[in-house]
């Protein structure tokens, strides 16, 4: 029965770690732009590809 008690107490103890770095990320910002992180990765590629070929026309 004191493993179960421990066991809670551990419990409780990671939501509220958990729940402090969750209030910290909402209060720096961390959650701000969430649409933008998603799309650039389909832009990288493109832009790459432009000043490869830049480097080539200016060789």
């Amino acid at each position: 029965m004191n493993i179960l008690y421990f066991l809670v107490g551990c419990s409780v103890l990671m939501a509220l770690i958990f729940l402090c770095a969750f209030i910290w990320a909402a209060k720096t910002g961390q959650n701000d732009d969430v649409y933008t992180p998603g799309i650039r990765i389909l832009f990288d590629d493109e832009l790459e590809e432009e000043k490869s070929e830049e480097d080539h026309f200016s060789s």
